[in-house]
């Protein structure tokens, strides 16, 4: 009886020709109240409840995402997970858990491509991948049969309005302490940490010890970053258009923000020949700068570092990349999610030269729940006037 009743009301909404430019004018409080006027004409009789779920799924039908709008609502949501027809899972406060979800795989294409066409963007069996950004600034990365075996797959990674704090990963108020005084003093630091292990959320918090009068530039494959600083240059980078033309990459992006006087710049995550560009940029004055990049450790950190470098295809031998990331890079942070959900700080470490190259030397390490100081930093601040660091945070 109710997909009845809304087929009778999709068949009415599609024959007034008004609805596309009342959406485009008004939003979506426009059509609630058209198809609320709509719902009650087909239905006078309807109880307030079931008037009121049914206008509220028509609405997200037609002006949302249809059953994932309450998903992408809800705020202990991270992640939605959709493996074909009738296989949707999400992660909710850090756990996996399986949900019902009424969507064939022409339902989860149609969603898709509610998103992606209005950004010059196509999904289809010759374009069988896309990645795009929903308008609250959550990630859609979706993939087409024949590449995705069981039907359509599209995952959805969202991002919280609310900057959690460094207390939010375990830190023990030394190492919290010696974090800010890192981002303070002019520290170029590196997040590492496995997909999905709270990288970026740790760079958030991070940024929050910037000075306020500095003028940050971030760049990003997709526009994760949440900055609270006022004077911020977001870059995004651009994927080609449906005709193939138009891509503006990562590292071309890293080029242009040398030319608009950042104080520091912040690399959203590292994951190819921007890598170079980003260290160039380190080397030329432009310090507490902040990354992340993909690794298992610390140390693992500045091999794929070096890893990207090289394979950005500049010619420059190893032991010349090395000394770049000797000399650009003074700390990796490395976090991890644990078994429980939890993302945990696990190592803060500082860069240094050795005979071999570059190392790291750990300054907090993971002692059962908690970090605890092994060490004193060795590397001074980048900024002359800033002072050092309290001796207090390294007592054991």
């Amino acid at each position: 009886m109710s997909t009845e009743l809304k087929q009778r009301v999709h068949e009415r909404l599609l024959r007034a020709p008004e609805i596309g430019e009342l959406a485009r004018r008004d939003g979506q409080p426009a059509v609630r109240a058209r198809l609320a006027e709509l719902l009650r004409e087909e239905d006078p009789l309807l109880p307030t409840p079931r008037f009121e779920l049914l206008l509220s799924e028509l609405t997200d039908e037609v002006a949302g995402l249809g059953p994932l709008e309450p998903l992408l609502a809800a705020p202990d949501v991270t992640e939605v997970m959709i493996n074909g027809p009738g296989r949707t899972y999400i992660e909710r406060n850090g756990r996996l858990e399986p949900i019902d979800l009424a969507l064939d795989a022409a339902g989860i294409v149609r969603l898709v491509e509610r998103v992606v066409a209005p950004l010059g963007l196509r999904l289809d069996r010759s374009s069988p991948m896309v990645d795009a950004r929903l308008p609250d600034g959550s990630r859609l990365h979706a993939v087409l049969p024949p590449l995705a075996l069981d039907g359509p797959c599209v995952t959805i990674r969202r991002f919280g309005t609310r900057v959690v704090g460094l207390d939010s990963f375990g830190l023990d108020p030394r190492a919290a302490a010696f974090l800010r005084w890192a981002v303070e003093v002019g520290w170029n630091l590196v997040v590492a940490g496995g997909t999905s292990a709270g990288k970026t959320a740790l760079l958030n918090a991070l940024s929050s010890s910037v000075p306020h009068h500095e003028r940050v530039v971030t760049i990003e494959e997709t526009a994760e970053l949440r900055l609270a600083q006022p004077h911020v240059v977001r870059l995004e980078a651009r994927p080609p258009n449906a005709e193939g033309a138009g891509a503006v990459p990562v590292r071309a992006l890293v080029r242009a923000a040398l030319r608009m006087r950042p104080d520091r710049i912040v690399v959203g995550e590292v994951r190819g020949g921007e890598a170079f560009d980003m260290l160039q940029a380190l080397n030329t004055g432009h310090d507490g700068s902040l990354s992340t990049v993909h690794a298992n450790s610390a140390a693992d950190a500045l091999t794929r570092l070096e890893t990207l470098v090289l394979l950005a295809g500049t010619g420059l031998p190893l032991d010349a990349v090395r000394s770049q990331v000797a000399s650009a890079l003074d700390g990796v942070v490395f976090v991890a999610r644990r078994s429980a959900g939890m993302r945990r700080v696990e190592q803060i470490a500082e860069v240094v030269p050795s005979p071999d190259g570059v190392i790291v030397r750990s300054l907090f390490a993971c002692r059962g729940d908690g970090l605890e100081p092994v060490a004193s930093p060795a590397r001074s601040p980048r900024r002359p006037d800033a002072p050092p660091p309290d001796p207090l945070w390294f007592v054991a």
